[in-house]
Order: C-alpha cells, then sequence, then structure tokens
C-alpha cells in the first residue's frame, strides 16, 4: 500500500535563524530526521513505497535521499578499505519526491499526487512530524472492512491543561486534566480511499474539507489509541524525542523491537 507524506510544511514554530531553512520533517530525533522515523514505522509494517509531497525546504529533502549514509543507522564491518553493511534501511524502499508546490494546503498537495495513486483502492497518508506505537495494521484492517471513504487515528489531548466545570453561579464543580475527559484530536495518521478525492477543492485541506465532508455523510471512521503518540510541532517537542532516542526510550522505533 503506497504512504502519502506531506513533507512541504514550513513548520515556523519549530524553525530557529541558523537551520538554513530546514523543513520540520528533516529536524534530527537521534541521528536521523523526523521523516526518517516515520517511514520506517511504515516500513516496519511492509509498506515501503512512499510519496513524499514536497514544497518549503525541499531541497533538504532531495538531498537526504540522494546522499543517505546507510552507516549512520546500521552496523558496518570496514575491511581493505571497502564497508560491508551488516543491515540496511531503505534498500527496499520506493521513494518518489514531488513538487507539491511551496505554500499548498495539505489537500493541494494530496491532489496534487493523485496520478501516481491511480489503480490504489486504498492508500496511507501522514503529516511526516509526528511518532507513533499504534498498531498499524489492525488500523488497515478496521478500515478495510468499513464502508468508509476515510480513517483517521485520534488521540487524547497531550497537553497538560485543565478543564474547569463552572456553573452559572460561578461555582466550581470539578476540575479535570483535559487528557481525562471524553475528547479526541486528530492524530495525523490516516487510512483513504479514492472517494476523498470527491470532496477536497482546489487549494482545499484534506481534513477541514475532505474528511469533514466525509463525517457529514456519515463515511469517516475513527481509530481512537491511547498508547505513545507526539507531535514535534515546537522546538521543545522535537527535543523531547531527541533526548528520548538518546536514552534509549523509543516505543515508536518498533523496528528495533
Amino acid at each position: 500500500m503506497k504512504v502519502v507524506l506531506f513533507c512541504g510544511g514550513r513548520g515556523t514554530r519549530m524553525r530557529s535563524d541558523g537551520d538554513g531553512g530546514l523543513p520540520k520533517p528533516m529536524q534530527l530525533v537521534g541521528p536521523r530526521p523526523l521523516l526518517w522515523h516515520v517511514m520506517r514505522y511504515y516500513a516496519h509494517f511492509g509498506h515501503k513505497d512512499f510519496i513524499l509531497c514536497l514544497g518549503y525546504g525541499a531541497q533538504h529533502i532531495k538531498d537526504f535521499f540522494l546522499t543517505y549514509q546507510e552507516t549512520a543507522s546500521n552496523d558496518f564491518v570496514l575491511r581493505d578499505g571497502r564497508i560491508e553493511l551488516l543491515s540496511t534501511d531503505i534498500s527496499d524502499w520506493s521513494v518518489s519526491l514531488i513538487d507539491t508546490g511551496l505554500d499548498s494546503p495539505i489537500g493541494e498537495r494530496l491532489r496534487r499526487v493523485r496520478p501516481y495513486l491511480e489503480g490504489e483502492e486504498m492508500f496511507l497518508a501522514n503529516y511526516a512530524d509526528v511518532l507513533t506505537d499504534a498498531p498499524l495494521l489492525a488500523i488497515i484492517d478496521r478500515f478495510a472492512a468499513a464502508d468508509a471513504g476515510a480513517s483517521m487515528m485520534v488521540v487524547p489531548p497531550n497537553n497538560t491543561f485543565h478543564v474547569v466545570d463552572v456553573g452559572e453561579s460561578g461555582i466550581v464543580g470539578g476540575i479535570a486534566p483535559v487528557s481525562e475527559m471524553p475528547l479526541w484530536i486528530n492524530g495525523g495518521f490516516f487510512v483513504l480511499r479514492q472517494e476523498i478525492f470527491d470532496h477536497i477543492p482546489e487549494n482545499g485541506d484534506l481534513v477541514a474539507d475532505g474528511c469533514a465532508e466525509l463525517a457529514k455523510r456519515g463515511r469517516l471512521i475513527a481509530y481512537p489509541h491511547r498508547g505513545y503518540w507526539r507531535p514535534s510541532d515546537t522546538v521543545n517537542q522535537r527535543l523531547e524525542l531527541d533526548r528520548s532516542w538518546t536514552h534509549g526510550e523509543r516505543p515508536w522505533a518498533l523496528w528495533e523491537a
């Protein structure tokens, strides 16, 4: 099954003056960029045919794959001046790098790679900046058995805010962490059918337009996941992931199990 990864956003909350215009998916977690971790997750489940929707910072992503160094994340033997890899990351991957516009919304990026999805009854999609240990095969199987046009993984809010129940008189009836409320947010992992293209207008959005319209028609299903899920929208969130990798706490790295 093909995997569409949206890699063209500017990621302004993560960028700094000295990053050379590095796009968010190329920010490092351990020795590899976020994008690599997301791709390794899908490859672990056997999905190795990737379509990268490029935009801002596209050359950084192109250069990463054109000059890919297997030795950065694989053991090897150096013998007589030659490198003998003991394992490999991406030798059996197919990676299509497609320019989808500098400032295109997510939905428009998806529309622009539609020709590369011809013949695909179902395909996967992801924002390329969120790490998880979600059971991908179970998500796909549930969607395949459903009469729906799209599946969205949903997760509890992961911030530290507290929800306050205030009555009309101003008396507080209770306080609870937002993560314990019966609320779910978009987790960024999608399984889609071709039907999604019927509901995304030119320069439209995948969620606000496509998924919202499917929801109105009863054609959108959710897969709730309460396990590990971490976004990387800010510098601090990315640094937290990097520290976790350094300390060997890598619940998203299912390929290491």
